[in-house]
């Protein structure tokens, strides 16, 4: 009888939420409130509200209670899937590109159609790139303070890829990974595909707490740590030098991988050292040119210690046999006459300007971001809740991400994430007036 009575109260709130008797952000009754309304034990009230949250109805907020979520808004918003409604402006995903990059990719695809060396990109490549190739990208990496041989260097299909990689040739199911409290979510899904356990690092407001940090690998055999010292995505933090050092002699103190992820690293002007310059017998550096050319351009590189690359290299055969020829050779062909540098400054300096437009536009909220980052996270006030606001914002044909996705574990924040790269800048001046308003309306 009383597991039927639970199920009932299960059904029951799930067909109000579901008809919208109860609406989004309706706070539920404090566990013990429902156990005594319904004359339940206060263990099978909080199963029922376990089970609506395993439903995704509802959200438990420590400190805040029970509320109703925003079943409309569409399932994992915020992990980095561009809007697909016509007329949405996309604060969701970055994919910034700049006026002429077509004519670049036309000029790129007659030079190669023009050389002697096209009918060899056809063939398979060496899994790890091509030698003259590999050298390439490691002159290319000198100029932003890594200096490695090419032997070091392994070209992978994007940055993603290399991470997959580098999980699955130094990683094995069931280690324990450090990632801070708000990460990149695409680690988060290429970690649980090889089934990997993630403990979060606490943050401050300067960054991942490394003394919090220090007492995890005190009490857990950590195996490995992700980080993103410069152009930190979602916060956009440059951690100093001091943190860094700080970083690597946890790292060499506990036996740890350390995973150097520097997508945007290229935004930053003068950082401090990459960890991989700092450790490189226990670093594996990845990043690739989607951010700084195109994300069409699904061309990437890992850089190892030499203990490591034939294990990585062997999980590229594994995945992909070897990065495509073609795109290779445009990569690097852009490097080495200047373009990759050329559209890097045009790039900051566009990154500049919209995170201007940003202040101008957002004046009055206090927010997190780099002066030169694509993004800004935007902690919400208290009383506002995030999944409300992105829904309000999709009827706005504004897409947005939530907290959610960023979560590496641990409670959710009420805050949104504004990427600023994938619209004209007029547009973005639109969106992010419409950003304000709408949570102007659920402010009070």
């Amino acid at each position: 009888m009383a597991r039927a009575r639970y199920k009932q109260l299960v059904d029951t709130f799930a067909a109000d939420i579901r008809t919208g008797i109860l609406a989004p952000g309706t706070r539920l009754p404090t566990h013990r409130e429902l156990a005594a309304r319904e004359g339940l034990a206060l263990v099978t009230a909080s199963r029922v509200y376990a089970e609506l949250e395993a439903m995704g109805l509802v959200s438990g907020e420590t400190g805040r209670g029970t509320y109703v979520r925003e079943t409309a808004l569409p399932p994992g918003q915020g992990v980095d899937q561009p809007a697909t409604a016509p007329g949405t402006l996309d604060l969701n995903f970055n994919y910034p590109a700049l006026p002429g990059q077509a004519e670049l990719l036309r000029s790129a695809l007659r030079q190669l159609a023009a050389t002697g060396d096209l009918e060899a990109l056809l063939r398979y490549q060496p899994h790890a790139g091509r030698s003259h190739e590999r050298a390439t990208v490691a002159r290319y990496l000198a100029g932003h303070g890594l200096v490695v041989e090419g032997e070091q260097v392994l070209l992978v299909s994007g940055a993603q890829h290399g991470l997959s990689t580098t999980l699955m040739a130094l990683l094995r199911p069931g280690d324990v990974v450090a990632v801070d409290a708000l990460t990149y979510p695409g680690f988060k899904v290429v970690a649980e595909a090889h089934g990997l356990e993630l403990l979060a690092i606490p943050l401050s407001e300067q960054g991942p707490d490394l003394e919090a940090f220090e007492r995890l690998c005190q009490r857990r055999r950590v195996r490995a740590v992700y980080a993103m010292p410069t152009l930190h995505n979602p916060m956009g933090w440059v951690l100093d030098l001091a943190w860094r050092q700080r970083l690597v002699a946890i790292g060499r103190a506990h036996g740890l991988l350390i995973i150097e992820d520097a997508a945007y690293a290229f935004l930053a002007q003068d950082p401090p050292a990459p960890l991989a310059a700092l450790a490189p017998e226990i670093t594996v550096y990845i990043s690739g040119f989607s951010k700084n050319v195109a994300t069409g351009l699904r061309v990437g590189y890992v850089v190892a210690p030499p203990a490591w690359v034939a294990l990585i290299e062997r999980a590229i055969r594994t995945s992909t046999w070897n990065t495509p020829g073609v795109m290779t050779a445009m990569a690097c062909a852009w490097i080495e006459d200047g373009t990759v540098a050329r559209l890097e400054h045009q790039k900051r300096e566009d990154a500049q300007a919209r995170q201007a437009l940003a202040r101008e536009a957002l004046a009055g909220l206090a927010y997190v971001s780099h002066p030169n980052s694509y993004f800004l996270w935007l902690p919400l006030p208290e009383e506002v809740r995030a999944d409300q606001v992105a829904m309000a914002l999709l009827r706005e044909k504004v897409s947005v991400s939530t907290a959610e996705p960023f979560v590496g574990a641990g409670p959710v924040p009420h805050a949104i994430r504004l990427a600023l790269g994938s619209v004209a800048m007029a547009d973005l001046g639109v969106a992010l007036a419409r950003v304000r308003q709408v949570i102007g309306r659920y402010a009070f």
